[in-house]
């Protein structure tokens, strides 16, 4: 009985992230999916319209299905285990800097399964060379055509550098506002409040980073690496800077906005409840 409590013990502080994570990303995703198409959509260098305007707003949401359970439960379970295990050897007042670096530790990781994701998806969201072609078609194209780095994992840098920063913000945002809600509620905080947390962090986040959104999405469309130089952040928020301004940079902002806004609630809510719920089964 005392070898089986051990390895419950042993092993919640990792089931738990890694179900509550997959649970949480899934919840999200397809729920606000449509927000994303049509974020994407105004930021493709062809326009809104032709790049579908608001035809066919779940166009690859296979794509994502299929992927945002593994992706979101390695950026959890590598999260909480980076915050397990530096906070310790850390005094209190360093805490922001704890979550900061687990948070990009988690998104390094992840972005492994999210960039060939976001490729197949983004390019079924704005057809480009996608009619009635699957997501490992896509890939594949991919690969045959630029390779490996400069096909399947085009953008990877992009998306780091658009990732990161989000989570630097979001994730530091989140903790302190649960703190905060706990010192004036008896230590308690519940998964609603902590979906009110997640929501206000997430659309913060989420608002901030747009132009970094922005330059990864134009990475990932462009037609032909090979023969582009432009395909990288600066060079490409510069030309978008120039032709359209500080507006031109937080092009999709509002669905954006809007989609973290609601998400991080969906997100962080489900989260929180599965991870509870999961910790009081395995407790008994």
């Amino acid at each position: 009985m005392m070898e089986k409590n051990e390895t419950q013990s042993t092993n919640s502080p990792y089931l738990a992230p890694l179900l509550a994570g997959a649970m949480a990303g899934l919840s999200v995703d397809l729920t606000l999916y449509p927000l994303d198409t049509l974020k994407t959509r105004l930021q493709a260098e062809q326009g809104f319209h032709k790049a579908g305007g608001f035809r066919g707003v779940y166009r690859g949401i296979l794509t994502v299905a299929s992927t945002s359970m593994p992706t979101t439960a390695l950026f959890f379970v590598s999260y909480e285990t980076t915050k397990t295990l530096c906070i310790p050897h850390m005094p209190g007042s360093y805490s922001s800097l704890v979550h900061m670096f687990a948070a990009s530790i988690g998104e390094i990781l992840a972005c492994v399964i999210r960039v060939p994701t976001e490729i197949a998806k983004q390019r079924k969201q704005t057809y480009v060379g996608t009619k009635k072609t699957s997501s490992i078609s896509i890939l594949f194209q991919a690969y045959k055509t630029e390779g490996f780095r400069k096909g399947v994992y085009r953008g990877f840098v992009s998306t780091v550098a658009r990732d990161l920063p989000f989570s630097f913000i979001e994730m530091p945002v989140w903790e302190l506002l649960k703190t905060t809600l706990r010192n004036h509620n008896d230590g308690q905080l519940s998964s609603f409040q902590t979906a009110l947390c997640g929501s206000a962090a997430g659309g913060f986040a989420g608002a901030v980073t747009t132009p970094l959104d922005l330059a990864k999405t134009r990475i990932m469309l462009a037609p032909d690496y090979a023969v582009t130089r432009k395909l990288r952040i600066r060079p490409v928020l510069e030309e978008i800077y120039c032709r359209g301004g500080v507006r031109g940079l937080f092009a999709g902002a509002t669905p954006r906005l809007l989609a973290f806004t609601l998400g991080g609630f969906v997100f962080f809510g489900v989260y929180d409840l599965t991870k509870n719920l999961f910790e009081r089964n395995t407790s008994r």
